[in-house]
């Protein structure tokens, strides 16, 4: 009989990144969240931190958990006290070691989020919540000569978004709620940031109304003329926009042409490669799409190229996260199913057609073929609406007969989305009431942001 610890004993690989021939990730391997390294094509993975040390869940930290400097031979890596959830940026030696204070301690009265980090010009970005004042800060910290260069200061985020190739332009953002956000530039000649689209809060009258935006993921395009960014301005499954920093206040629409998907869902993440080369995170019905294209600035399009995640063996699952490795034009991510737990995987090649696992991962004991991939069950509700859905049935292998016993598994919300995700903490649950010859029907609730 199938017991429950078989799914609680997979473990988790995340945040992969990959430094020429060396991975990093973090695992919870030891029973506890912590960083590791291993060689490309695998070997036995290395801590590089004390057993008793423990890094925050990757769901669960804003920003990133950690970032190699290989130039400095130094891991950045956030930590807290004891589970506190105050991150401090620590630094060990890249091969592993104790964590030793940064930027002489410049940080100790702040709870701070790592943001965009750039390696080869070891500099970094971080966001900063006092904790003596109800103020955030944003700061350009140079890992180097250890100087922190505050940007900015806000009560409403002053969250660091992008920053140009020489960093002598940055974006950051306020939030007041979900979707309703305003983006500011930071310039190096300038003292003061300036508005670039939205309505502050301070700029607004009683009962006034603002339209929501949702703008995040911006980036700097060519020679700084303009960013492009993702929005809901113009459809509410969130799409491209494209802002000139000549013209304040104008986001114009950008098309993207060739995506293949089938199904319905939202444009979750834009990264930048490289010049005009971006990647484009869809979540369709639950499912991770990545796609590859390359930006038009003169005509507002994106076209896309190829298709990272979505077809072959890496499909129907959920990305965790994803890095590019200039140095060999790889990617590494973090990619699981329904029926496989979390695994490290590079997409190489120009055409990206190859494809290396790195990792091996299973259930203890159990088949994956005796698991229930899942599949989309969405459907339209009293007004029109459509409402996402995934109904899990026991495996084609199993024992079990139809008619089956159902089960309505109803998720909290509205804000999260039940998705084919092995290392969410509802699917060793969902899996093993279908090898108990349950269906399981999962709907997600209305409202959430990210129903797709």
């Amino acid at each position: 009989m199938p017991r429950i610890e078989s799914f609680l004993s997979a473990r988790s690989f995340l945040s992969p990144q990959l430094v020429e021939d060396r991975i990093f990730f973090i695992s919870n391997l030891s029973g506890r969240m912590s960083l590791y390294a291993m060689d490309y094509g695998g070997s036995v993975p290395e801590p590089l931190l004390p057993p008793d040390i423990s890094l925050q869940n990757p769901h669960l930290i804003e920003g990133k958990s950690y970032c190699v400097f290989q130039k400095l031979d130094k891991i950045l890596v956030m930590l807290d006290n004891d589970g506190d959830e105050n991150y401090q940026p620590l630094l060990i030696p890249i091969s592993g070691g104790y964590p030793e204070p940064s930027f002489n301690g410049y940080f100790k009265n702040y709870r701070v989020h790592l943001g965009a980090c750039d390696p080869d010009k070891q500099i970094c970005y971080f966001s900063a919540e006092s904790r003596t004042e109800a103020m955030n800060e944003a700061f350009q910290a140079n890992l180097v000569t250890g100087e922190c260069l505050k940007l900015a200061e806000s009560r409403w985020g002053a969250f660091v978004d992008s920053h140009n190739k020489n960093h002598s332009k940055v974006t950051i953002m306020d939030g007041y709620t979900v979707g309703d956000n305003v983006l500011y530039l930071w310039e190096k000649k300038k003292k003061k940031i300036n508005l670039l689209f939205g309505t502050p809060m301070e700029d607004r009258i009683p009962d006034q109304k603002v339209p929501l935006n949702s703008i995040n993921c911006t980036h700097f395009t060519y020679k700084d003329q303009g960013l492009l960014l993702i929005t809901s301005l113009f459809e509410d499954e969130l799409g491209l926009g494209y802002l000139r920093i000549d013209q304040p206040g104008k986001i114009k629409p950008v098309s993207i042409i060739g995506a293949n998907h089938i199904g319905k869902g939202e444009l979750k993440n834009c990264l930048s490669i490289k010049k005009n080369k971006y990647l484009l995170e869809y979540n369709i019905d639950g499912c991770t799409r990545l796609y590859e294209g390359e930006f038009n600035e003169g005509k507002r399009k994106v076209e896309i190229t190829k298709t990272i995640i979505g077809k072959g063996i890496i499909s129907n699952g959920v990305m965790e996260s994803v890095n590019y490795e200039k140095g060999n034009n790889r990617f590494i991510l973090s990619h699981s199913t329904a029926t496989s737990p979390t695994q490290l995987v590079t997409i190489e090649g120009k055409n990206r057609k190859k494809v290396v696992t790195h990792t091996s991962e299973h259930v203890l004991g159990i088949p994956a073929s005796s698991l229930s991939e899942g599949e989309d069950a969405s459907f339209n509700s009293y007004d029109g609406l459509r409402v996402s859905a995934r109904l899990y049935l026991p495996s084609v292998e199993s024992e079990h007969q139809s008619p089956y016993p159902l089960v309505y598994y109803i998720h909290g919300g509205p804000q999260s989305q039940e998705r084919p995700d092995f290392a969410w903490f509802s699917m060793p649950l969902i899996q093993y009431l279908t090898l108990h010859g349950f269906a399981v029907f999962v709907p997600n609730v209305r409202g959430a942001p990210d129903m797709g």
